[in-house]
């Protein structure tokens, strides 16, 4: 998809809950309603996907675009890394849907993506007056069952595959629950080369679009600070998602919320997909689990995430 010129393109600083926040705005002209940008990980960077969403999804010739970089995340100083939980980043979340409302004075549309769906979901539960609706890609809902499912899955593949490498790799891989970074690292790998994050993508091409995309957003030592970032926000924050429970505790979201689910999302397995979004008690919305998808289905799937996005 060609990406065509935009009339808005600025980065704004924000200060939130005590630390300096960048929201990247982008819109193909002015009045466009407001669509946040809440990305995944846990402690990846937003501003770097940038130019892939935009050349996948393109939501600005429809939407005036913001995209949010999290607490911590990015070429920040590793003192904002250190101060992370999963209850500041749904506060954080909250205060820049109210800067954004106040901005544009129209409700938000919410996107968000894996954890940062979650986010979306547990922000927009206190904020229903400055959102329009909440559009959740994959979003964690339960950890145990999710470590469980993919715990289950490496295993049965370490047993099936013929490629003796990756066979070694998946049965010397730890049980759950991931508990940190280097853990994360491995079983994401292992996910990522099965086609389990990125339908038909495997680690290596990811990582190495990864890196070019962050050096050319950050730079050289941007990119050397945002991975440190990374590390120093898993750190504190896999923990916390080591018993990340909504079944337990369901946010009571008083807008549509349409959910947005890959086929080969391992981490989302069907019983997860069948039973998560009642939960929510939304007040209307979808379900959609997409073919030949995974984890990133926004990606896997721009068309149809867009459609759903557009009509939320």
């Amino acid at each position: 998809m060609t990406i065509e010129p935009l009339a808005i393109d600025k980065t704004v600083k924000l200060d939130i809950n005590g630390t300096r926040q960048r929201v990247r705005i982008c819109s193909a002209r002015a009045g466009l309603p407001p669509l946040l940008v809440v990305q995944g990980g846990p402690a990846l960077p937003m501003l770097y996907e940038v130019r892939k969403f935009q050349r996948l999804l393109n939501f600005e010739q429809e939407f005036l675009t913001v995209y949010w970089e999290q607490r911590g995340c990015g070429d920040v100083p590793g003192s904002d890394a250190t101060h992370c939980s999963l209850q500041q980043q749904v506060d954080d979340l909250r205060a820049v849907l109210k800067w954004l409302y106040g901005e544009t004075r129209q409700r938000i549309v919410l996107l968000g993506i894996s954890i940062g769906g979650t986010f979306a979901l547990q922000a927009a539960e206190h904020a229903r007056d400055q959102v329009k609706a909440v559009v959740a890609v994959s979003p964690d809902s339960q950890t145990t069952t999710a470590d469980a499912a993919a715990d289950a899955f490496l295993r049965e593949q370490g047993l099936r595959t013929s490629r003796r490498g990756l066979s070694r790799r998946l049965l010397k891989l730890e049980p759950p629950p991931c508990m940190d970074g280097a853990a994360f690292a491995r079983r994401a790998r292992l996910l990522a080369d099965l086609g389990t994050i990125e339908w038909g993508k495997t680690f290596g091409p990811l990582a190495r679009e990864m890196l070019f995309a962050m050096a050319r957003a950050y730079g050289v030592i941007g990119t050397l600070r945002a991975m440190r970032n990374m590390t120093l926000i898993q750190r504190r924050l896999l923990p916390e998602i080591a018993s990340l429970d909504l079944f337990a505790q369901p946010p009571r979201v008083a807008v549509p919320v349409h959910f947005v689910f890959g086929e080969q999302d391992v981490l989302n397995p069907a019983s997860m997909v069948r039973d998560f979004p009642a939960l929510v008690a939304a007040p209307s919305g979808t379900v959609a689990r997409l073919p030949n998808a995974g984890h990133m289905a926004h990606f896997d799937q721009p068309a149809i995430v867009r459609s759903i996005v557009e009509n939320a």
